[in-house]
């Protein structure tokens, strides 16, 4: 995975790497390829590439606009966390590549507490469709994706 490789490191192993190391400086330069951000435009591009995924597919599966989805592909825009979430549906990412492109864009990873998450999390693990998941959301009062 060359989108994400440099962003799986866990999180856990790192601090701990920081809490043991003497210098800052050697422990930033063992790990600035965990720690240094890549635009949004840049980690969906090396998805796309990864996956070999056509921008025309993602966009139909995500159910947004072609010309916001082309913002955001190009570092235009940056989606709300809701329209980043159909945007990695629509691309087919898992569950960690989708919580590794949240972290990413600056919002919050899904989490199972929250109710609206727990939805969205029920779809992933589900493989369902943004319709699919749109329409649970809108029966338990919530608003949709995208």
């Amino acid at each position: 995975m060359l989108g994400l490789r440099k962003l799986t490191k866990d999180t856990s192993k790192i601090v701990e790497e920081l809490h043991l190391n003497e210098d800052f400086n050697t422990f930033y330069n063992e790990n600035k390829e965990y720690i240094t951000e890549k635009p949004l435009s840049e980690l969906l591009d090396e998805l796309i590439k990864e996956k070999n995924l056509h921008k025309s597919d993602i966009i139909k599966n995500s159910g947004l606009s072609e010309v916001y989805s082309y913002q955001i592909f190009s570092g235009l825009r940056l989606p709300d966390r809701k329209k980043l979430l159909a945007l990695a549906i629509g691309m087919g990412l898992n569950f960690d590549e989708t919580q590794t492109l949240l972290k990413s864009a600056g919002y919050p990873p899904l989490y199972i507490k929250l109710p609206f998450d727990s939805v969205v999390i029920y779809g992933f693990f589900k493989n369902l469709s943004i319709p699919e998941i749109n329409e649970l959301l809108f029966n338990y009062g919530f608003k949709t994706l995208g």
